[in-house]
């Protein structure tokens, strides 16, 4: 099967979404047209060194910018979050972005998870993690900024001669996820952090990043920040505009998408009790893969990309951003990030969704009652497939800009029996309320994928 057949079938489920749509439209319209896979960039591990990494900026606005890494073309192909750099570098991935300078000195084994990540040849775009506003950090408080500022400069002393350095990611979302984002304290505050770690660390650029972009955050950043070498751009449902936006506002420098994949609850489809609809697995894998292509055409100002997000977490649901289970099991977005860094496809592929029957899905049902289910998943080489069923509450936790939020318990004997072959049935809970039934799938062999449907129990 042609890579535009296979992304259409991803997405043969309808999503709702019609920015997802129309990326896989594009793709099937000749992105990805032929089989020939890519040039691969130098791997990662060929350039380490003794000592520190040395990491530049290379070209300007006009001839086209690149990193260039101990003098080495380096293009970030790239993942957010810690978890399995072994994996990662399998899978032809070359760098992993943390959230704080803590996160790089997280155990990996027998060792910090910097060490664990150079031992495999990934470098690492360390966070400087800054204080947003909507948790109380205030940014005319000279007390306060201080501190931080003492923060920021042990965590660039402790780091900035790791040959596994890449860049520093200053901050996430600090001028938050809503708004428009020009305060003009948080950014000369950036600024002033810019500098400051410049004076310490030479060798690394410097990487603010920002929930998105529009022009009145832009013109902020220019005015007040100017020393920042990259700029770091969070996108999801419509990442394949960031490049065209950034020009249009006059915007020069270098960037790169430090988060991206597929669209957030917050852009999606809701059912008829405001429920996001989560897209399937498929077309998870497909949207990443869509989502990689549009980001890498633009290669006179974008540096590189890290995928959202390497391990889980619960945002709106358990499993709307993972793309790992919590048994470190891949899913078939890593493998489409796979085709996509590589070229070609790992040598185990995670199951694929093949067939539902769903009465569940997006529906309103009456308490107490037993429903059958089926999804049927298929592996790729053929092995045998375990499948765990769950219903949880519909999360009532829900928090701006991936704050932490709490995951919902599953529902006891929701479950009546289950079958190895994708049947199960379900009996409704008996408190009303909003829903999901979940599936887990697994291979046995390190992949896995998950899906779920929402549904609302009547009162």
């Amino acid at each position: 099967m042609t890579l535009h057949r296979q992304l259409a079938s991803w997405t043969a489920a309808p999503l709702g979404a019609s920015t997802l749509r129309a990326l896989v439209a594009a793709v099937a319209a000749g992105l990805a047209s032929s089989e020939a896979a890519p040039a691969a960039e130098p791997a990662a591990g060929a350039a380490r060194v003794s000592g520190g990494s040395v990491v530049r900026v290379s070209g300007d606005a006009h001839s086209g910018y690149r990193l260039l890494r101990n003098g080495e073309p380096f293009v970030i192909r790239g993942v957010g979050g810690t978890a399995r750099p072994e994996l990662l570098a399998s899978c032809g991935g070359n760098c992993l972005r943390t959230w704080s300078a803590a996160a790089a000195d997280e155990r990996a084994g027998d060792r910090p998870l910097i060490d664990a990540a150079h031992e495999h040849g990934i470098a690492v775009t360390i966070g400087l993690w800054l204080g947003h506003e909507r948790h109380g950090f205030d940014y005319r408080d000279p007390a306060q900024v201080a501190r931080q500022r003492e923060q920021v400069e042990a965590a660039v002393r402790r780091f900035k001669d790791h040959p596994a350095l890449l860049a520093w990611g200053l901050g996430n979302e600090m001028e938050g996820p809503t708004g428009d984002g020009d305060g003009a304290a948080v950014w000369r505050e950036v600024n002033v952090l810019a500098e400051l770690v410049r004076a310490i660390d030479p060798n690394h650029p410097v990487m603010p990043v920002v929930a998105n972009v529009n022009p009145a955050k832009l013109r902020a950043i220019r005015e007040h920040a100017p020393d920042i070498d990259i700029l770091g751009v969070n996108a999801y449902g419509d990442v394949a505009g960031v490049g065209a936006r950034l020009r249009s506002a006059g915007w020069t420098k270098p960037y790169c998408i430090t988060e991206y994949g597929l669209p957030g609850p917050w852009e999606v489809p809701l059912t008829a009790w405001n429920a996001p609809i989560e897209p399937s697995s498929r077309q998870k894998a497909a949207a990443t893969f869509v989502a990689h292509a549009d980001i890498m055409a633009d290669s006179r100002q974008c540096l590189g990309a890290h995928a959202f997000l390497w391990g889980q977490k619960q945002e709106a649901t358990a499993s709307w951003f993972g793309m790992l289970l919590p048994g470190g099991e891949k899913t078939p977005r890593v493998d489409a990030l796979t085709r996509a860094w590589t070229g070609s496809w790992p040598a185990d592929r995670a199951p694929l969704l093949k067939e539902i029957e769903m009465p569940l899905e997006n529906a309103r049902v009456a308490a107490g009652i037993t429903i059958a289910v089926r999804a049927r998943y298929e592996d790729p080489e053929g092995a045998a497939l375990s499948y765990a069923w769950e219903v949880v509450a519909e999360s009532s936790d829900r928090r701006l800009g991936g704050d932490a939020e709490r995951r919902p318990e599953p529902v006891a004997a929701a479950i009546v029996r289950a079958g190895d072959d994708g049947t199960a049935v379900v009996r409704t809970p008996a408190t009303s309320g909003p829903y999901r039934l979940f599936v887990t799938v697994r291979d046995g062999a390190g992949s896995g994928c998950i899906d779920n449907w929402a549904f609302f129990v009547e009162p």
